[in-house]
């Protein structure tokens, strides 16, 4: 029992220090020994939990990364009353943590979906199955909105949700190198507004 809660304990701490490398320096420019340096462990503690990088970067994509989107992303959105409002402080809450982040690189997801792309299919298909769940929680969301009365009926929940990853991916990007406190002041001012005319009203 005490042999497989510290082979736990290591996978963890070598799937956290390898989302941190990776995000900070990218995927193809970390190597396994700067994971391995970084944390002073041997090859062998390394291979014994995974065969290779790839498969290594994929449990780290399948769980820390998942869970790192779903609980700023998803879970502040799902299943909530008044969608519009949840939205704009979900994404507001979400653009705080950044500014406040010194060592801020960037959306982490789609700092991997730029770097994948056209490079490994595989690692691309779990990066959009992330993506595709946030967009998956937006929509639902919006349309229950409109079932609860909140969104107007004739918005297209699929293209607003579309707007909004964008939006959002944009301004974490302009954040790394720009003044992320007014990026993120002007940003969620003007959300603010574009969400505001969805709002449901009733007919005079």
């Amino acid at each position: 029992m005490e042999k497989q809660l510290k082979r736990m304990a290591t996978m963890q701490r070598l799937q956290t220090t390898g989302l941190e490398l990776f995000y900070q320096k990218g995927y193809y420019n970390t190597s396994v020994d700067d994971i391995l340096k970084e944390l002073s462990l041997s090859k062998g503690a390394f291979y014994y939990h995974f065969q290779s990088k790839e498969e290594f970067f994929i449990s780290i994509v399948q769980n820390l990364l998942f869970r790192k989107i779903y609980s700023a992303l998803i879970e502040p959105i799902e299943g909530e009353e008044d969608p519009l409002n949840k939205i704009a402080l979900c994404f507001d809450n979400a653009l705080e943590t950044a500014e406040h982040n010194f060592l801020d690189y960037g959306f982490v997801l789609s700092n991997f979906i730029t770097e994948f792309n056209g490079k490994n299919p595989e690692i691309m298909n779990y990066l959009q199955d992330i993506l595709k769940v946030w967009e998956v929680n937006l929509v639902t969301a919006l349309q229950k909105g409109k079932t609860d009365g909140y969104v107007s009926r004739h918005i297209d929940s699929e293209a607003v949700a579309s707007y909004l990853i964008s939006s959002y991916i944009g301004v974490r990007t302009l954040m790394v190198e720009g003044n992320s406190k007014i990026l993120r002041y002007k940003h969620i001012q003007q959300l603010r507004q574009y969400l505001k005319s969805m709002e449901y009203k009733e007919p005079a």
